[in-house]
């Protein structure tokens, strides 16, 4: 090779590119303080592409990571996109909810399973073509055919027929489905309930292709149907996902079962306090191991703590709970209402016949109520018992006198008709307030939402004393809910104090308690605690998935490697050679030009002196 006038490097690997050096600007190239000087910038160039692929990308995928998993919890709780029936990896859950009034059946659906045995399915409610939830309902309840079981799966045939037309057919045998019976089955006699529930067993298999086993169907205890809202409201609110922030609370918790002295840091779960028209329930979480005043105290526990393990493994205990569950017959909103008004009646009577009084028996001499607005006349109970009332609108003596239909006792740890209850930290704990205590905060006082004690006083107070022309032409003009009636207006009193002193004095929640929200919907969405049923009751099945994923990463680990190496290795591979081949040629061609140099004489390069042009020589790596 000899050197001419212009020297021109080309490629075609790793990406094309050419350029050309005059032979005048060479030697000023190759001389050695220039080249080295260039090396070491090129090796400083590949420490800090090595530093931003390996330290900097590894930060990278980590915020990818949490940024992942932010976005699937907010898919999660706000997702309202048609369910993707064309995934095959989607699979599918039912539940039948036989309540009371009637039944309803909830189709749920999931993702694989990541193969994370610290990750919990994540079930979402099922949304047709139209983005709705798949949800259908009947009436009666299934206790009307106490006397005609024969006719339970008849009756029960539509729900899982409306199901079965929203889930592919090739999945229908691995969808699990479950059928639980709470309140209007637990007051039927044993052998009715069983009568019911084996033709559901004898005939569902026979019309239906579902998962499907005899212990699939049964009536849930109201401790039961307590854990399952605990869990389903915690699970929407992303308290299982154990990976937390700074800005998040956390709570210590004792593992229930393990040793004494074993804790564990992780998310604070969320209270849930529900005050329907019968009944008024309330579950949480108790992190620390509790102790009992006596061995009867200790005996009526065991019946109101739950303890179960979320998670698909036994061995693990991240997602062991210890939960609080305890339900009030009779302590709801309406019940309360017509124990107190049960209670006037008698002792109206009882008054009127010893003193020798009419109080309450015409509407001209009517019984003073100070639980109904101010004005308002009302009239309870029977034709024979006939009690005529009229309104005075206090408020702190509303209180006072429903207090003794909360039947508290002077136990420590009990609450309710002397029920026990743990120990709440209420300096770390928070609570969700349903039904009744949203309704009695928003309907009529507009103030739904966080709970202030001494506000919310207030404006039942001031309810209260207003007078019932005012209060219902305030209604008329549309002041109040959309959803608020007359019935609400009239009892809006009463029902404020006595959930106030349920809060306050039956569950012991002192007043200036800041951590309860009184919600209808959880993030927009209504949570039933079939939600908490499914994720409880398909805890399992992770596990199958899990022992695949480690299988196939068994099997494919070097897979992943080389998909690694192809990204990130080969480039510098790449890289390494070109650098190489140019110091290389570059040391080449120094030599050459000694050579050349000594070799030339005066007359021979005369070219270099006139700047005369010369051919050009290719060097192709």
């Amino acid at each position: 090779m000899s050197i001419m006038g212009r020297i021109s490097f080309s490629c075609l690997f790793p990406a094309s590119w050419h350029f050309s050096l005059s032979s005048q600007v060479l030697p000023r190239l190759v001389i050695p303080s220039i080249r080295q000087l260039l090396f070491i910038s090129l090796v400083v160039c590949l420490i800090g592409l090595l530093y931003l692929l390996l330290v900097a990308g590894k930060g990278h995928v980590s915020w990818i990571t949490k940024e992942n998993h932010f976005h699937r919890h907010l898919a999660r709780v706000t997702d309202i996109d048609a369910t993707d029936t064309t995934n095959p990896n989607l699979n599918y859950g039912l539940v039948v909810d036989c309540g009371s009034s009637g039944s309803r059946v909830f189709v749920y659906c999931w993702p694989r399973h990541n193969g994370n045995p610290h990750e919990l399915l994540d079930i979402r409610q099922m949304r047709d073509q139209n983005r709705k939830p798949v949800v259908m309902k009947i009436k009666p309840g299934i206790s009307e055919l106490a006397k005609t079981p024969e006719k339970a799966s008849d009756y029960i045939y539509p729900l899982l027929s409306f199901a079965a037309q929203h889930i592919p057919k090739h999945k229908h045998q691995e969808t699990p489905l479950y059928v639980l019976c709470t309140a209007g089955m637990r007051i039927l006699p044993e052998s009715q309930q069983e009568a019911l529930l084996e033709d559901l067993r004898t005939d569902i298999p026979v019309h239906f292709n579902f998962l499907f086993s005899d212990s699939h169907v049964e009536v849930i205890s109201g401790k039961q149907e307590g854990v399952y809202a605990w869990i389903g409201i915690n699970f929407v609110l992303g308290r299982f996902d154990h990976v937390h922030n700074d800005d998040e609370d956390v709570v210590e918790v004792h593992v229930p079962g393990g040793d004494q002295q074993e804790t564990l840091l992780r998310k604070r779960t969320t209270g849930v306090l529900d005050m329907g028209g019968v009944s008024t329930q309330i579950a949480y979480e108790v992190p620390k191991t509790v102790s009992f005043a006596s061995p009867q105290q200790e005996e009526i526990a065991k019946n109101l703590l739950a303890e179960f393990n979320l998670g698909c493994d036994v061995h693990r205990t991240e997602h062991v709970y210890r939960v609080y569950v305890s339900t009030f017959l009779g302590y709801g909103g309406n019940a309360a209402r017509q124990r107190y008004e049960e209670n006037l009646i008698r002792n109206t009577a009882t008054r009127n016949r010893l003193l020798d009084q009419h109080i309450g028996e015409t509407v001209e001499s009517p019984l003073l109520d100070p639980c109904l607005p101010t004005d308002l006349q009302d009239e309870i109970g029977p034709p024979t018992q006939r009690l005529y009332l009229r309104g005075t609108g206090d408020f702190d003596q509303c209180r006072q006198i429903l207090q003794p239909f909360l039947n508290r006792t002077n136990d420590t740890q009990t609450s309710l008709s002397g029920v026990y209850q743990p120990a709440i930290d209420y300096s770390n704990s928070q609570f969700y307030g349903f039904s009744e205590f949203y309704y009695c905060m928003e309907d009529v006082l507009r103030m739904g939402g966080d709970y202030n004690a001494s506000k919310y006083a207030k404006a039942a107070k001031s309810y209260c004393a207003t007078q019932w022309k005012i209060l219902r032409e305030r209604f008329e003009s549309g002041l109040y809910a959309s959803h608020a009636d007359l019935h609400r207006l009239k009892y809006q009193c009463f029902k404020s104090a006595w959930m106030y002193e349920v809060l306050h004095t039956g569950f012991s929640f002192p007043t200036n308690y800041k951590n309860l929200k009184t919600a209808l919907l959880v993030y927009d969405k209504e949570v039933q605690w079939t939600l908490g049923a499914i994720l409880y009751r398909t805890r399992f099945l992770p596990l199958r998935d899990i022992q695949q994923e480690s299988l196939k990463g068994a099997h494919s680990h070097w897979r992943h490697s080389f998909s690694f190496v192809n990204n990130h290795y080969l480039f510098l591979a790449c890289f390494f050679i070109v650098l190489l081949s140019i110091i290389l040629y570059l040391r080449r061609l120094r030599r050459i030009h000694r050579r050349t140099a000594q070799r030339c004489t005066p007359s021979s390069v005369p070219w270099l002196e006139e700047g005369l042009s010369s051919p050009t020589i290719l060097i192709n790596l």
